[in-house]
């Protein structure tokens, strides 16, 4: 899963902070090179992305030998003003839903 990722152009319905925060979610022992191959960014992004999350406190990190393990602040409440009602374990649940029923990519 090495290269460039491809490039994007246009709007999308999901930030890159949430897609990041969703595989760090699934897997908290995950790499930044493999969160940056899953959701076709650079390192370099993913980086900048998780310093966002833990400066505002989605997430937080501590090391382990020369790996980082990840936890998420499931009660956190989402960002947007129209959106404070919820937490972000709401918006992991309905991602993990839409996950469960999208087919497998060969």
């Amino acid at each position: 899963m090495g290269g460039v990722p491809e490039a994007h152009t246009g709007w999308t319905f999901l930030t890159n902070h949430a897609r990041v925060l969703a595989t760090i979610a699934e897997d908290h022992t995950v790499r930044i090179r493999d969160i940056a191959a899953h959701c076709r960014l650079t390192e370099r992004s993913v980086q900048n992305i998780i310093s966002d999350l833990e400066r505002d406190g989605y997430l937080t990190h501590t090391r382990e030998g020369r790996s980082n393990i990840y936890r998420v602040a499931p009660d956190r409440s989402l960002r947007h003003p129209a959106d404070q009602q919820s937490t972000v374990s709401d918006l992991l649940s309905l991602l993990a839903q839409h996950d469960s029923v999208r087919p497998e990519h060969s």
